[in-house]
Protein backbone atom coordinates (compact mmCIF):
# COMPACT_ATOMS: atom_id res chain seq x y z
CA UNK A 1 0.00 0.00 0.00
CA UNK A 2 1.65 3.30 -1.29
CA UNK A 3 1.71 6.34 1.41
CA UNK A 4 -1.21 7.90 0.18
CA UNK A 5 -3.26 5.38 0.31
CA UNK A 6 -2.29 4.72 3.77
CA UNK A 7 -3.14 7.72 4.68
CA UNK A 8 -6.12 7.59 3.09
CA UNK A 9 -6.86 3.94 5.25
CA UNK A 10 -6.39 5.58 8.41
CA UNK A 11 -8.50 8.30 7.56
CA UNK A 12 -11.32 6.21 6.60
CA UNK A 13 -10.91 4.17 9.95
CA UNK A 14 -11.11 7.67 12.01
CA UNK A 15 -14.21 8.26 10.77
CA UNK A 16 -15.32 4.23 10.74
CA UNK A 17 -14.44 4.59 14.44
CA UNK A 18 -16.27 8.00 15.41
CA UNK A 19 -19.06 6.84 13.63
CA UNK A 20 -18.90 3.40 15.19
CA UNK A 21 -18.42 5.02 19.15
CA UNK A 22 -21.80 7.94 18.43
CA UNK A 23 -24.15 5.58 16.38
CA UNK A 24 -23.70 2.79 18.82
CA UNK A 25 -23.12 -0.36 16.05
CA UNK A 26 -19.56 -0.67 16.36
CA UNK A 27 -16.58 0.63 13.69
CA UNK A 28 -16.79 -2.83 12.07
CA UNK A 29 -19.86 -1.92 10.02
CA UNK A 30 -17.98 0.71 8.38
CA UNK A 31 -14.21 -0.31 8.60
CA UNK A 32 -14.72 -3.70 6.95
CA UNK A 33 -16.47 -2.88 4.38
CA UNK A 34 -13.91 0.65 3.22
CA UNK A 35 -10.90 -2.17 4.83
CA UNK A 36 -11.77 -4.06 1.92
CA UNK A 37 -10.57 -1.85 -0.75
CA UNK A 38 -7.45 -1.80 0.55
CA UNK A 39 -6.79 -5.41 1.58
CA UNK A 40 -7.89 -9.04 1.04
CA UNK A 41 -10.75 -9.79 3.51
CA UNK A 42 -9.31 -12.22 5.41
CA UNK A 43 -6.60 -10.07 6.60
CA UNK A 44 -9.50 -7.03 7.00
CA UNK A 45 -10.86 -9.51 9.90
CA UNK A 46 -7.42 -9.46 11.26
CA UNK A 47 -6.90 -6.29 11.10
CA UNK A 48 -10.20 -4.98 12.66
CA UNK A 49 -10.05 -7.92 15.44
CA UNK A 50 -6.72 -6.11 16.24
CA UNK A 51 -8.29 -2.46 16.42
CA UNK A 52 -11.29 -3.44 17.63
CA UNK A 53 -9.12 -4.69 20.83
CA UNK A 54 -7.33 -1.37 21.43
CA UNK A 55 -10.30 0.23 20.42
CA UNK A 56 -12.95 -1.10 23.31
CA UNK A 57 -10.12 -1.02 25.71
CA UNK A 58 -10.28 3.34 24.86
CA UNK A 59 -14.23 3.02 25.58
CA UNK A 60 -13.68 1.21 28.77
CA UNK A 61 -10.97 3.96 30.09
CA UNK A 62 -13.21 6.37 28.70
CA UNK A 63 -17.11 5.44 29.63
CA UNK A 64 -14.86 3.56 33.11
CA UNK A 65 -17.71 2.57 35.65
CA UNK A 66 -20.40 3.20 33.08
CA UNK A 67 -21.20 -0.46 33.01
CA UNK A 68 -23.84 -2.87 33.69
CA UNK A 69 -22.52 -6.69 34.62
CA UNK A 70 -26.05 -8.18 34.84
CA UNK A 71 -25.98 -7.28 30.86
CA UNK A 72 -22.56 -8.18 30.02
CA UNK A 73 -22.76 -12.03 31.61
CA UNK A 74 -26.16 -12.51 29.46
CA UNK A 75 -25.33 -10.67 26.11
CA UNK A 76 -21.00 -10.97 26.36
CA UNK A 77 -20.88 -14.83 27.63
CA UNK A 78 -23.20 -16.26 24.77
CA UNK A 79 -21.21 -13.66 22.41
CA UNK A 80 -18.03 -14.80 23.29
CA UNK A 81 -18.94 -18.64 22.80
CA UNK A 82 -20.01 -18.44 19.50
CA UNK A 83 -17.89 -15.56 18.12
CA UNK A 84 -15.16 -18.76 17.98
CA UNK A 85 -17.19 -20.96 16.06
CA UNK A 86 -17.80 -17.69 13.47
CA UNK A 87 -14.31 -16.91 13.24
CA UNK A 88 -13.20 -21.18 12.49
CA UNK A 89 -16.01 -21.03 9.95
CA UNK A 90 -14.83 -17.79 8.26
CA UNK A 91 -11.20 -19.87 8.09
CA UNK A 92 -13.45 -22.80 6.34
CA UNK A 93 -15.29 -20.54 4.09
CA UNK A 94 -13.96 -18.60 0.83
CA UNK A 95 -13.28 -15.34 1.30
CA UNK A 96 -15.12 -14.06 -1.49
CA UNK A 97 -18.66 -15.60 -0.73
CA UNK A 98 -18.07 -13.60 2.93
CA UNK A 99 -17.77 -10.45 1.34
CA UNK A 100 -21.30 -10.94 -0.19
CA UNK A 101 -22.67 -12.20 2.66
CA UNK A 102 -21.62 -9.19 4.54
CA UNK A 103 -22.83 -6.49 1.72
CA UNK A 104 -26.23 -8.58 1.96
CA UNK A 105 -26.74 -8.30 5.67
CA UNK A 106 -25.27 -4.59 5.82
CA UNK A 107 -28.31 -4.01 3.39
CA UNK A 108 -30.86 -5.48 4.46
CA UNK A 109 -29.95 -4.11 7.97
CA UNK A 110 -29.90 -1.18 7.10
CA UNK A 111 -33.32 -1.12 5.09
CA UNK A 112 -35.03 -2.68 8.05
CA UNK A 113 -34.19 -0.14 10.65
CA UNK A 114 -34.66 3.06 8.39
CA UNK A 115 -38.92 1.69 7.73
CA UNK A 116 -38.69 0.40 11.27
CA UNK A 117 -36.50 3.03 13.39
CA UNK A 118 -38.35 3.08 16.85
CA UNK A 119 -38.41 -1.32 17.05
CA UNK A 120 -37.31 -2.90 19.96
CA UNK A 121 -36.92 -6.59 21.51
CA UNK A 122 -38.47 -7.16 24.82
CA UNK A 123 -35.50 -7.21 27.56
CA UNK A 124 -35.83 -10.83 28.32
CA UNK A 125 -32.73 -13.45 29.26
CA UNK A 126 -33.89 -15.30 26.81
CA UNK A 127 -33.60 -12.17 24.47
CA UNK A 128 -30.25 -11.41 25.65
CA UNK A 129 -28.82 -14.75 25.10
CA UNK A 130 -30.31 -15.41 21.64
CA UNK A 131 -29.28 -11.89 20.28
CA UNK A 132 -25.69 -11.56 21.83
CA UNK A 133 -25.16 -15.45 20.80
CA UNK A 134 -26.37 -14.26 17.03
CA UNK A 135 -24.17 -11.02 17.35
CA UNK A 136 -21.10 -12.91 18.59
CA UNK A 137 -21.48 -15.70 15.71
CA UNK A 138 -21.65 -12.73 13.20
CA UNK A 139 -18.39 -11.25 14.63
CA UNK A 140 -16.86 -14.04 13.72
CA UNK A 141 -17.90 -15.28 10.41
CA UNK A 142 -18.11 -11.82 8.86
CA UNK A 143 -16.66 -9.42 11.29
CA UNK A 144 -19.42 -7.49 12.58
CA UNK A 145 -22.23 -8.14 14.85
CA UNK A 146 -22.49 -5.21 16.89
CA UNK A 147 -25.68 -3.98 15.07
CA UNK A 148 -27.42 -6.73 16.90
CA UNK A 149 -26.18 -6.41 19.42
CA UNK A 150 -27.04 -2.60 19.73
CA UNK A 151 -30.95 -3.81 19.02
CA UNK A 152 -30.64 -5.71 21.88
CA UNK A 153 -29.13 -2.78 24.32
CA UNK A 154 -31.61 -0.30 23.07
CA UNK A 155 -34.44 -1.84 23.90
CA UNK A 156 -33.36 -2.19 27.47
CA UNK A 157 -33.75 1.40 28.54
CA UNK A 158 -30.23 2.25 29.79
CA UNK A 159 -28.44 5.37 29.14
CA UNK A 160 -26.10 5.83 26.45
CA UNK A 161 -23.26 6.45 28.27
CA UNK A 162 -24.28 3.48 30.02
CA UNK A 163 -24.91 1.60 26.40
CA UNK A 164 -21.61 2.60 24.85
CA UNK A 165 -19.73 1.30 28.38
CA UNK A 166 -21.31 -1.80 28.56
CA UNK A 167 -21.12 -3.18 25.08
CA UNK A 168 -17.61 -1.89 25.12
CA UNK A 169 -16.74 -4.70 27.98
CA UNK A 170 -19.12 -7.33 25.56
CA UNK A 171 -16.96 -6.61 22.67
CA UNK A 172 -13.29 -6.25 24.38
CA UNK A 173 -14.33 -10.10 25.08
CA UNK A 174 -15.74 -10.66 21.82
CA UNK A 175 -12.90 -9.24 19.49
CA UNK A 176 -10.20 -10.56 21.96
CA UNK A 177 -11.34 -13.78 21.26
CA UNK A 178 -12.04 -13.75 17.70
CA UNK A 179 -8.42 -12.22 17.70
CA UNK A 180 -6.65 -15.28 18.91
CA UNK A 181 -8.91 -17.71 16.30
CA UNK A 182 -7.68 -15.63 13.78
CA UNK A 183 -4.27 -15.55 14.57
CA UNK A 184 -4.36 -19.49 14.63
CA UNK A 185 -5.82 -19.51 11.08
CA UNK A 186 -3.14 -16.96 9.34
CA UNK A 187 -5.69 -14.00 8.75
CA UNK A 188 -2.99 -11.82 10.76
CA UNK A 189 -0.02 -10.91 8.86
CA UNK A 190 3.61 -9.50 9.33
CA UNK A 191 3.21 -7.03 6.30
CA UNK A 192 0.56 -6.01 7.78
CA UNK A 193 1.61 -4.86 11.11
CA UNK A 194 2.83 -1.21 9.46
CA UNK A 195 -0.39 0.11 9.80
CA UNK A 196 -1.45 -1.66 13.69
CA UNK A 197 0.59 1.46 14.76
CA UNK A 198 -1.97 4.04 13.36
CA UNK A 199 -4.58 2.24 13.57
CA UNK A 200 -3.92 2.08 17.66
CA UNK A 201 -3.60 5.97 17.71
CA UNK A 202 -6.79 6.05 15.62
CA UNK A 203 -8.52 3.89 17.69
CA UNK A 204 -7.96 5.91 21.04
CA UNK A 205 -8.82 9.39 18.89
CA UNK A 206 -11.30 8.49 17.34
CA UNK A 207 -13.60 7.27 21.16
CA UNK A 208 -12.63 10.11 21.75
CA UNK A 209 -14.35 12.82 19.55
CA UNK A 210 -17.27 10.48 19.94
CA UNK A 211 -17.35 10.17 23.13
CA UNK A 212 -17.36 14.32 22.67
CA UNK A 213 -20.31 13.88 20.11
CA UNK A 214 -22.28 11.73 22.58
CA UNK A 215 -22.01 14.20 25.02
CA UNK A 216 -23.15 17.05 22.97
CA UNK A 217 -26.14 15.43 21.40
CA UNK A 218 -28.57 12.71 20.82
CA UNK A 219 -28.28 9.73 18.86
CA UNK A 220 -31.50 9.38 17.59
CA UNK A 221 -31.14 11.19 14.63
CA UNK A 222 -27.87 10.21 13.97
CA UNK A 223 -28.87 6.85 13.13
CA UNK A 224 -30.54 7.36 10.28
CA UNK A 225 -27.44 8.69 8.21
CA UNK A 226 -25.55 6.02 9.63
CA UNK A 227 -28.28 3.48 8.17
CA UNK A 228 -27.72 4.96 5.15
CA UNK A 229 -24.18 4.84 5.37
CA UNK A 230 -24.22 0.97 5.92
CA UNK A 231 -26.18 0.66 3.00
CA UNK A 232 -24.56 2.30 0.92
CA UNK A 233 -21.13 -0.01 2.81
CA UNK A 234 -22.73 -2.59 1.83
CA UNK A 235 -23.89 -2.16 -1.86
CA UNK A 236 -20.43 -1.28 -2.46
CA UNK A 237 -19.20 -4.66 -1.47
CA UNK A 238 -22.09 -6.82 -3.72
CA UNK A 239 -20.78 -4.23 -6.70
CA UNK A 240 -17.34 -5.54 -5.96
CA UNK A 241 -18.03 -9.40 -5.36
CA UNK A 242 -20.03 -9.22 -9.05
CA UNK A 243 -17.50 -6.90 -10.60
CA UNK A 244 -14.12 -7.61 -9.15
CA UNK A 245 -12.20 -5.27 -11.68
CA UNK A 246 -13.69 -2.43 -9.97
Amino acid sequence: MKDASIILFLLAALFSEILGTVGGFGSSVFFIPIANFFLDFQSVLGITALFHVVSNISKIYLFRNQFDWKIILWIGLPSVILVILGALLSAAWGSHLLQLILGIFLCIFSIFFLIKPNLTLKPKRLNMVGYGGLAGFLAGLIGTGGAIRGLMLSSLGISKELFVGTSAVIDFGVDLSRTVVYGLEGFIHLHDMVYIAGLFVVAFLGSYIGKLIIDRMKREWFHRVVLIFVFFSGLAMMVKYFNPTL
